[in-house]
């Protein structure tokens, strides 16, 4: 019956079934056979073939674009805020297009120059250097003279800071400072005020000259001077009065400009006392600029100091008018008394426009020695200037002092008596 069942022996003796195979038994462990030795070695796996690794993509191609949109592109490749595919395609365009490879160079030195690592302040040796190279080159039509330069220089910057104010700010108020009879007196006007101030004391200058005095027949001082400026015109001054300043600036320089050489010592009066026309303008130089920052605070505007050269010149002026200036107030009572032939005080400015002086304090001819000095005062340059101009009380200037009080007091008082209006 169980042929029937249509099964057999293979050609091994195995039974086998018709249409399956007999799955085997399991394989005999290592351990039954005692030596590992007598197991067959298997033979180990092949090893897996490595799949073929896909070949890179070619990089895709720049994108070609008009060369109108790739000059427009230039600014952005010369800041670096193009794209990637955009500065391919830019950079492979220069290659090929030399007007577009040259702006490219222009606008990438221009980059250059954006850098904010250095100061963006002018040289202030700029403008005489780039005067010194024109000059060089072709002489100047009008030739100023050194001694002139000061004034020519602080009425250009003050015309600027005009011509930066608009209407209503000529009409913004502005107070005036200075010494007199031993207090601080102040005058109220406006910025067309002050330039009509200006403009009546540098008359003075101009009538010394022989040219057409803007006041004829105002008195020579100049406070009472502009008082009168001031009084006789019919309605406040406007901006109009920018504009006969400015020419009555410019005729002043040509006019010192082409005198003769000797007339740098022609004298201009200034009422009860009198300076050579080369200290004139000098004077005329520091009163521009002190009331050019009266302006500029009142219109709240930044303005600068002038040149260190140029006011070194200034502070030279006031330092040689002192010993004068210190006897009139000995004389006056307002000083102590004289002291031994020869004392002198050092004057020690520092910063722009520094150095030292030595001011004779018992003779307003003879020059101060540093032999004999008995006191010793250290000053800012500017802050000078504001003593001198009447802008700080005397107690308030020195910075720094040493030796005779007294001495030191007479001294910087009567340089705040040099201020006036």
């Amino acid at each position: 019956m169980s042929g029937g069942a249509g099964g057999g022996r293979d050609e091994e003796g195995r039974d086998e079934v018709r249409g399956a195979r007999r799955i085997p038994g399991p394989r005999a462990a290592a351990d039954d056979f005692g030596d590992l030795d007598r197991v067959a070695p298997q033979e180990p796996p092949a090893p897996a073939r490595p799949e073929r690794e896909a070949a890179p993509e070619p990089p895709a191609p720049a994108p070609v674009l008009p060369h109108r949109v790739l000059q427009a592109l230039l600014g952005a490749w010369a800041l670096a805020a193009c794209s990637a595919e955009e500065t391919e395609a830019v950079e492979a365009h220069l290659t090929v297009c030399p007007p577009c490879a040259g702006e490219a160079l222009r606008l990438r030195d221009a980059v250059g120059l954006l850098h904010t690592d250095r100061s963006l302040d002018l040289d202030p040796l700029l403008r005489a250097r780039v005067l010194d190279g024109c000059l060089s080159r072709r002489p100047a039509k009008v030739p100023v003279p050194g001694w002139a330069a000061p004034y020519d220089a602080e009425t250009a910057r003050l015309d600027a800071l005009l011509r930066d104010i608009d209407a209503a700010e000529w009409h913004a108020p502005v107070r005036l400072k200075w010494f007199e009879d031993e207090r601080r007196t102040s005058r109220r006007t406006t910025v067309a005020g002050v330039i009509g101030h200006l403009m009546s004391v540098d008359g003075l200058v101009g009538a010394a000259l022989g040219l057409d005095d803007p006041l004829p027949g105002a008195p020579l001082a100049p406070t009472a001077r502009t008082e009168a400026y001031w009084s006789s015109a019919r309605r406040p001054p406007t901006r109009a009065v920018r504009e006969p300043w400015r020419e009555q600036s410019h005729t002043l320089i040509r006019t010192v400009s082409f005198v003769r050489r000797d007339a740098s010592e022609l004298s201009v009066p200034y009422g009860h006392f009198a300076l050579p026309l080369r200290d004139a303008m000098l004077d005329r130089a520091f009163e521009c600029w002190v009331h050019a920052r009266d302006i500029a605070k009142a219109v709240d505007y930044p303005y600068e100091p002038p040149s260190a050269g140029h006011l070194h010149r200034m502070i030279d002026l006031a330092v040689r008018m002192l010993p004068r200036a210190l006897a009139a107030r000995r004389r006056a009572g307002l000083a102590g008394p004289a002291g031994p032939p020869g004392r002198s005080l050092h004057l020690e400015i520092e910063g722009s426009g520094g150095g030292d002086w030595y001011i004779a304090l018992d003779s307003s001819t003879a020059p101060g020695c540093a032999e004999h000095a008995v006191a010793q005062v250290a000053l800012d340059g500017v802050e000078f200037c504001r003593l001198v101009a009447g802008h700080v009380p005397p107690v308030e200037a020195a910075a720094g002092q040493c030796g005779d009080r007294g001495a030191i007091g007479d001294v910087l008082s009567a340089a705040a008596s040099l201020s006036r209006l």
